[in-house]
């Protein structure tokens, strides 16, 4: 990929947990930003589709990265149709399923996984022009130097209820499963989920989506006009 300079760069990271409205907050900013989207959890996640459909235990460190680097990631960045192939397999559907959801922290704790992909964010991220990029430590460690850097959280119950509302699940499993990811993956060793020191932090609770990217939109144009 051809690099962009950095004066023509404008790099939107967006952290946090999940259920934070990440996912849909960073779609429709880049779309309106005109650039492009990276969904760096996707990326995990297909890994993690890899490792389960190879048979290799997610707790098998070596066995996992062994399988990261011999798979083949596809990486669709349009904001508005975003899509992920692995060795040549549309895996957008079983990416999300329960069985991946189950393992993705796992598998994301792997240095090795976690070594890989940030190159290949970074890459990614080097090429684009606009481009918000989302995950949990994309201010912190993947792009320290964005232009925005913001941490949306969100209240538990109010995570719950989105998540289980996008995945058609039970409320009370999903708020349990949400907790059980939280303590992993904020507590992994390697890039665990944190605020960045500079980062601005959003709670959307009781926010719609619209208003925030709108808050988000005026944030960063506060950034660029400074």
């Amino acid at each position: 990929m051809a690099e962009v300079s950095r004066s023509e760069r404008c790099v939107v990271a967006v952290d946090g947990p999940s259920g934070s409205g990440k996912s849909t907050v960073s779609r429709r900013l880049a779309s309106r930003l005109g650039g492009v989207y990276l969904d760096t959890g996707a990326m995990y996640r297909s890994i993690t589709w890899a490792v389960l459909r190879s048979g290799v235990d997610p707790q098998d460190a070596d066995a996992v990265a062994k399988v990261a680097a011999e798979t083949e990631l596809e990486i669709g960045t349009d904001p508005l149709a975003p899509h992920f192939r692995a060795d040549g397999m549309d895996v957008d559907a079983e990416i999300r399923g329960p069985e991946v959801t189950a393992h993705v922290s796992a598998v994301a704790a792997v240095p090795a996984v976690r070594k890989q992909l940030v190159d290949q964010q970074r890459a990614i991220i080097a090429a684009a022009g606009h481009i918000v990029v989302e995950g949990r430590d994309i201010g912190s460690v993947v792009a320290p130097d964005a232009t925005l850097k913001v941490y949306l959280t969100a209240s538990a119950a109010a995570r719950a209820q989105r998540r289980s509302a996008e995945v058609a699940a039970d409320v009370d499993a999903t708020a349990a499963d949400l907790a059980r990811r939280d303590q992993l993956d904020s507590t992994r060793a390697a890039s665990p989920l944190k605020q960045a020191g500079d980062a601005v932090e959003l709670d959307t609770t009781g926010m719609s989506i619209d208003e925030v990217v709108t808050a988000l939109h005026d944030l960063l144009k506060t950034r660029v006009n400074a």
